[in-house]
């Protein structure tokens, strides 16, 4: 499937910026089938980001904010997490697939598929980590990880989600790349401890005077009041990052 991917942008067979692909499935390490969607530019060497949604979400958190990234000159990957649902529509497929959504810890599989794929598809290109709620957390862990293959951290609404209570503290303590965090006004306090713990010299935590929890606050149905400014933060963030 990945060799089908790249054989097909190799071609130039790529929707218009902005334009999701359709939808195709990775393989976790476990064997789960991970459903993805691909948001490209026409530059395959620009830094690639993975976004990963909320609690009860899929993909399709990103259908509003994915071709804005690519408009901002980044390619975009989003998956549907095997911890989802319906929140957004169409619906989370890997939860569909599998029958079942599961813990949050059970998702870092499915994250590094994407990272695998990133690195596939856009070999020597940067690769960006964003997270919503609980995989906002996650991204931290995986950043921790794989330190070598990520170059940036994007975190929305990140809190200690997992059963292991201070695991996204330990690994954010491991992160040295650019980290970026935003959250609710109501969440402010529960990130700047997660952003005090982290060692990089280029972080930014955003405290908004409107939002909402996750990625959402970038969406104008879910805040209408508040996603331009949000907006405003995060691209400063992205357009200071080196290329």
């Amino acid at each position: 499937m990945l060799f089908a991917v790249a054989l097909v942008a190799g071609m130039g067979l790529v929707p218009p910026l902005g334009s999701p692909s359709p939808s195709f499935q990775l393989s976790a390490a476990d064997g789960v089938r991970v459903y993805a969607q691909a948001y490209e530019t026409a530059d395959a060497k620009a830094p690639t980001i993975l976004l990963f949604h909320q609690a009860g979400s899929g993909k399709s958190e990103y259908a509003t904010i994915a071709p804005r990234l690519n408009q901002l000159g980044f390619n975009a990957l989003a998956i549907d997490q095997r911890s989802g649902g319906d929140l957004f529509q169409p619906p989370n497929e890997t939860v569909l697939n599998l029958g079942r959504s599961t813990k949050y810890e059970e998702v870092v599989p499915d994250m590094e598929a994407a990272l695998i794929w990133a690195e596939k598809i856009h070999p020597g290109s940067k690769v960006y980590l964003w997270g919503s709620s609980y995989s906002a957390s996650l991204v931290f862990l995986l950043a921790a990880k794989h330190p070598k293959e990520i170059s940036a951290v994007i975190a929305f609404s990140p809190a200690e989600y997992l059963a292991d209570k201070n695991a996204v503290h330990r690994a954010a303590a491991k992160v040295h790349v650019p980290v970026f965090i935003d959250s609710a006004p109501q969440e402010i306090a529960a990130s700047r401890s997660i952003f005090d713990a982290i060692p990089s010299k280029l972080k930014t935590q955003y405290k908004p005077r409107a939002g909402v929890h996750g990625s959402s606050t970038l969406r104008v149905d879910r805040d209408p009041a508040g996603s331009e400014l949000n907006w405003n933060a995060v691209t400063r963030f992205l357009r200071s990052l080196p290329r």
